[in-house]
C-alpha cells in the first residue's frame, strides 16, 4: 500500500484498541499503572461523547484561552523569501503564550471528572508547566510540576510564573537534568500516587491513551487552520510546518490534514549542533524504534539500546524520543521530517522579530527556519502555514546569553 493510500485511512483507523499506530505506541508500563490508564481511557471515551463536557471545554477555549487563534499573513516575511505566501497560525497568542493550554485544560477537566485531587506534570520549556498550573488554579486542584535543573536555569520566568500560580516546582537533578529526566520523575510519582493523582502528560508521548488524548485536544489547531484557509483563501494550503519534539503542536496541526493528500506536512526537529550523538535531538531523522516512557516509537539510543543524551537550543525540543503517531507518519511517508540546527533556529528567531514584529519561542523558531526553506522551494502562488506554537518572552535571557549579550 502506498503512503498516500495508507494516509486516507489514518484518521479513522488509528490508534487501534491496543493503542497502537501501526507497530508503534502501546503500553509498556508496570502493572501498577494499568488500572489508572484503564480508568483514564474509559473516562476520556465518556467525555468525548458528553455534550456537557464538550460545551464546558469549548466555553473555556473560547472565553478563557481566546480561541480561535488568528491566521496571520506574514507579508514582509513572504516578500523576503520571494516564494510561497507564508501564514502564521498564532498559537503564541493563546492565554499562557503557547499551544500547551489546549491539552492541559482538557486533561485537568478530565481529572476533575475522575475525582482526582492532585495533578502532576513534566515540563521542559516551562510552557506545559505554566499551562497545567493555570488549569489547576482555574479548577482548584493541587499541582506539582517536575522540571530538569538545566531547564530551570534556562526558563526562570516560567518557573516564577508556575510558583505564582500556586504550583510546586520540583527540580530534577538526575541525568542531563532536562525533559527526559523530568518525565522519569513524574512517572515515578504517578506510580505511587495514581489513586488521587492525574498525570497530565504534555505531549503525544507515553502509554495509551495519552498520545491519542493529547492529539485530540491539540487538533483544534489544525481544524481551525483548515477552516480559516477555506474561508479566507478559498482553498487548503500547499504545506504546513510545525516543530517536533515530543510532537504535540505538530500532531494538532497535522491530524486534521492527514486525509488531504495535496497538503504537504513537514515536521522540524532539533538538529542541535550537528549529527553527532549527543549533539542533537532529532529522533525521527536519526533514531530507531525503541521503548521510551511507556510506548514504542523512534528513540535516540546507542548500540546497546540505552537512551542517548540529547541537545537542543530549545528546552522544549530537548527530548530523545517522539510520539508514536509521528513515528507511524514517518514510516508511511505521510509526513516529512527535517532537522534544523541551533544556528538556523536562532537566525529565524531574529528574522521573524525584525520582519513581522513577532518574537517566536525557540521551539517555534525551528518551524520558522524550515518554513523559509520550504517557501522558497514551493515558489510564488503557493501557500504555506507555520504553526507558531509559542511566544519567545520566555527565551529572551537565553537568547541574550547565546548571543553574548547577557542582560543584567
Amino acid at each position: 500500500m502506498s503512503a498516500t493510500s495508507e494516509s486516507k485511512q489514518i484518521s479513522s483507523q488509528w490508534p487501534d484498541a491496543l493503542g497502537r499506530f501501526g507497530t508503534f505506541g502501546g503500553r509498556y508500563v508496570p502493572e501498577t499503572l494499568m488500572e489508572a490508564l484503564n480508568q483514564l481511557a474509559l473516562e476520556y471515551e465518556r467525555a468525548r461523547v458528553d455534550p456537557e463536557f464538550q460545551a464546558q471545554l469549548n466555553d473555556y477555549l473560547s472565553n478563557y484561552v481566546g480561541r480561535p487563534s488568528p491566521l496571520f499573513y506574514a507579508e514582509r516575511l513572504s516578500k523576503l523569501v520571494q516564494g510561497a505566501a507564508i501564514y502564521l497560525k498564532r498559537e503564541d497568542l493563546n492565554h499562557t503564550g503557547a499551544h500547551k493550554i489546549n491539552n492541559a485544560l482538557g486533561q485537568v477537566l478530565i481529572a476533575q471528572r475522575m475525582g482526582k485531587t492532585r495533578v502532576i506534570a513534566e515540563t521542559g520549556a516551562g510552557q506545559h508547566g505554566v499551562a497545567t498550573a493555570t488549569a489547576c488554579a482555574l479548577t482548584g486542584l493541587e499541582c506539582t510540576v517536575y522540571m530538569g535543573e538545566e531547564d530551570i536555569r534556562r526558563q526562570k520566568l516560567n518557573v516564577f510564573n508556575m510558583k505564582t500560580l500556586g504550583a510546586t516546582v520540583v527540580p530534577v537533578t538526575d541525568g542531563t537534568r532536562t525533559l527526559r529526566d523530568a518525565t522519569n520523575e513524574a512517572m515515578r510519582d504517578w506510580m505511587g500516587s495514581s489513586r488521587q493523582t492525574h498525570y497530565t502528560i504534555g505531549s503525544v508521548v507515553g502509554p495509551h491513551p495519552f498520545p491519542m488524548i493529547v492529539r485530540d485536544f491539540q487538533s483544534v489547531i489544525g481544524r481551525e487552520t483548515r477552516q480559516q484557509c477555506l474561508d479566507r483563501l478559498g482553498r487548503l494550503p500547499d504545506a504546513a510546518v510545525a516543530c517536533v519534539g515530543g510532537g504535540s503542536n505538530a500532531a494538532g496541526m497535522f491530524y486534521p490534514f492527514i486525509n488531504d493528500a495535496e497538503v504537504e506536512l513537514i515536521g522540524a526537529e532539533a538538529g542541535g549542533r550537528g549529527p553527532q550523538p549527543g549533539e542533537h535531538a532529532a529522533s525521527l531523522t536519526q533514531g530507531r524504534p525503541g521503548v521510551l516512557h511507556g510506548s514504542l516509537s523512534y528513540v535516540l539510543q546507542d548500540d546497546d539500546g540505552q537512551t542517548e543524551n540529547v541537545h537542543s537550543i530549545s528546552a522544549g525540543l530537548d527530548y530523545p524520543g517522539v510520539g508514536p503517531e509521528h513515528s507511524y507518519w514517518k514510516d508511511t511517508g505521510r509526513v516529512r521530517y527535517e532537522s534544523v540546527t541551533d544556528a538556523d533556529a536562532l537566525a529565524a528567531y531574529a528574522t521573524l522579530a525584525r520582519q513581522e514584529g513577532i518574537l517566536p519561542a525557540l521551539e517555534s523558531s525551528h518551524a520558522v527556519a524550515r518554513a523559509l526553506v520550504e517557501a522558497a522551494r514551493l515558489g510564488p502562488g503557493k501557500i504555506i502555514v507555520i504553526c507558531l506554537s509559542g511566544r519567545g518572552d520566555k527565551d529572551a535571557y537565553e537568547v541574550a546569553r547565546l548571543r553574548g549579550e547577557p542582560m543584567s
